[in-house]
């Protein structure tokens, strides 16, 4: 699988991207999340693939999601330990 995706900065949070399919933009994207997020600015439009490197985040992961709710979420990096355990621990509930 391979998607054509648009990249979206939050201007309300730093480091936080929104990956969306671009044939289908922001659509899928539940509204209260966009309101959390804030009004999307386009960063860029990249092709993903399995093989891609991606900065931060899994192209599978990213593919996937895509797939199954029709965006993908990164989150800013986890500022200190404490944080990292509960970043931890959040993923594995979500597994």
């Amino acid at each position: 699988m391979k998607v054509v995706c648009d990249i979206y900065r939050s201007p309300n949070k730093e480091e936080m991207y929104l990956y969306v399919d671009k044939r289908e933009g922001t659509a899928r994207v539940p509204e209260n999340l966009l309101e959390l997020f804030g009004s999307p600015q386009h960063l860029t439009t990249m092709l993903v693939t399995p093989e891609r490197k991606l900065a931060r985040a899994s192209a599978d992961k990213v593919l996937q999601e895509l797939r199954v709710r029709g965006y993908y979420l990164q989150m800013p990096p986890v500022a200190d330990s404490e944080m990292s355990e509960i970043a931890l621990k959040n993923s594995k509930l979500q597994r």
